[in-house]
């Protein structure tokens, strides 16, 4: 068994593979602050509850965007574990080829989930990750990762809506049943989520006509994705455990 950790700006996202299957997954905040032995006695916990003996892992993959949480939390797999993690990022076997003008710009995220796309779908392939950021990012049939376009995600959208305007309330994230709102909270959720899936398919299309690729594979991840992907015909596939399956890939291609 291994463990594959995405430590994002929102949450620190965990699974278990054992051989290629997703045995289980689990998740913390990422803004709390926790020490090393917290992150270790909450890790053994977790493991414990999923049915998994802390003992019976091999290995351990970290992907992070937070670099402020790196030192504690690599103590407490080095301490709770008795394992020593890869980390993405320079210097790690990919299997694709980061053709950006400046390829240590690219996060470890974007990295991993190009990998997971390319190797699960081929190329060229569009890759959208919604999460705290909404990402765009572009492999090109020989594996080259080659463009990145990023916009605020939906949640910081909101985030700025209710907390920069001095009467819009905090409100949940979803699909109203209508764009033709007539009140507060659902003119806000009709604008977040018509909003997003709008710049979605204008990005999707603009990425096909600058590009020239007719048949771009297009595959959606992240927290909201299913409701962006359910409401687009340009989404040919959504994979929520995506940024997993690109950890499990990058562990067997760096594990000796």
């Amino acid at each position: 068994m291994i463990l594959v950790v995405d430590i994002g700006n929102t949450n620190i996202t965990c699974g278990v593979y054992q051989d290629m299957t997703l045995f289980c997954t689990f998740r913390l905040m990422t803004k709390l602050p926790r020490t090393s032995d917290e992150y270790g006695i909450l890790f053994r916990e977790m493991l414990a509850q999923n049915n998994v003996p802390h003992d019976a892992l091999e290995g351990v993959i970290i992907a992070s965007v937070v670099p402020n949480v790196m030192h504690s939390f690599q103590g407490a797999i080095t301490k709770y574990l008795n394992l020593k993690p890869i980390i993405v990022g320079p210097g790690i076997k990919t299997g694709i080829r980061l053709a950006t003008e400046n390829p240590r710009e690219i996060g470890p995220d974007r990295i991993v989930d190009a990998v997971a796309a390319y190797e699960l779908y081929g190329g060229p392939i569009l890759v959208l990750d919604f999460g705290t950021a909404t990402t765009y990012d572009l492999v090109e049939a020989d594996g080259s990762f080659s463009v990145g376009i990023t916009a605020p995600g939906i949640r910081i959208s909101a985030k700025a809506l209710w907390e920069d305007t001095a009467k819009l309330p905090e409100i949940e994230i979803k699909k109203p049943k209508s764009i033709l709102a007539k009140e507060t909270i659902s003119s806000m959720q009709a604008g977040l989520m018509y909003g997003q899936i709008g710049q979605t398919e204008y990005i999707i299309k603009q990425v096909i006509k600058e590009t020239g690729y007719e048949n771009l594979k297009v595959v959606a991840t992240g927290g909201l994705g299913r409701i962006i992907a359910d409401e687009t015909d340009l989404i040919q596939e959504y994979n929520g455990a995506l940024t997993l399956e690109g950890l499990r890939i990058l562990y067997e291609k760096n594990h000796k």
